[in-house]
């Protein structure tokens, strides 16, 4: 399987500033690729960072008052590295977090899911939230969490995500957000889905069912999206002009059978 994804930001730096940018496919996974920042025009240096779980992070000091350009191109021919479960993961993943307020969920959670465990109680989150959660563009705010989500019944799929690890947290599984490149999402643009860990094994569990599974390309990963932006800028300075992303796959898509567990690979 080889897959093509590429991403294009236009943005307006307001103050000096500092990006940080984790646009790129995780560590080991590219075949080729290409990032290039330019600031008014003129290419300006990058430093990749190495993160957890391979998210690489490129980081752009020294920015003036300007218009950014960034442009990303990658292609991923094969599998890429399965993602392992360690003993930190699993206690890390198990905790609450800014956006996955499980200790707030947990009496709701462990009450609607009672009696189930493993495969069968991630297949019934990730149905429940399909079910009760509408998929609505612009209908979050980026400081909404998993509470305000399971409230307001409706969000895009960070809030998806996000309601998904939180109530699996309350029930004991460790699960955490990653952000990914989705051939085949409609309309196209970077997208989230929760990783739980099941019998020592990271499974792609996604409620909106927008993509195929098995054609996702790893970039970030994390406890929920704080750890997974795919830009941030200090100063408070940066205005986004334009995003464009592009994820495609040589040949047709895959079909997604929502009865088998997905390793994102």
């Amino acid at each position: 399987m080889q897959r093509s994804v590429s991403c294009r930001i236009l943005a307006t730096l307001t103050a000096p500033s500092e990006i940080v940018l984790a646009v790129a496919v995780a560590d080991g996974a590219a075949t080729t690729e290409t990032l290039s920042v330019t600031l008014d025009g003129i290419a300006v240096p990058v430093e990749e960072v190495l993160a957890d779980h391979g998210t690489r992070l490129h980081v752009v000091s020294g920015l003036e008052p300007g218009a950014v350009s960034v442009m990303y191109d990658a292609v991923v021919a094969g599998p890429t590295p399965s993602a392992v479960v360690t003993e930190l993961d699993r206690l890390q993943y198990l905790r609450p977090s800014r956006y996955c307020e499980s200790d707030r969920l947990a009496a709701f959670a462990r009450f609607e899911f009672r009696g189930l465990d493993g495969t069968e109680l991630v297949d019934s989150v990730s149905s429940w939230v399909g079910r009760r959660v509408a998929y609505v563009a612009g209908s979050s705010r980026p400081i909404d969490g998993a509470v305000s989500t399971l409230l307001a019944r409706e969000g895009v799929c960070r809030d998806f995500a996000h309601l998904t690890i939180a109530m699996l947290r309350a029930c004991d599984v460790p699960a955490r957000l990653v952000a990914v490149y989705a051939p085949g999402l409609d309309p196209m643009d970077f997208h989230a889905v929760t990783e739980a860990c099941i019998e020592g094994e990271w499974i792609v569990v996604d409620p909106t069912c927008l993509a195929p599974r098995s054609a996702l390309l790893r970039i970030a990963t994390g406890r929920d999206a704080a750890d997974t932006a795919f830009l941030s800028a200090t100063n408070d300075s940066l205005i986004l002009d334009e995003l464009t992303v592009s994820a495609v796959i040589d040949g047709a898509l895959p079909t997604d059978d929502l009865t088998r567990s997905v390793r994102m690979s």
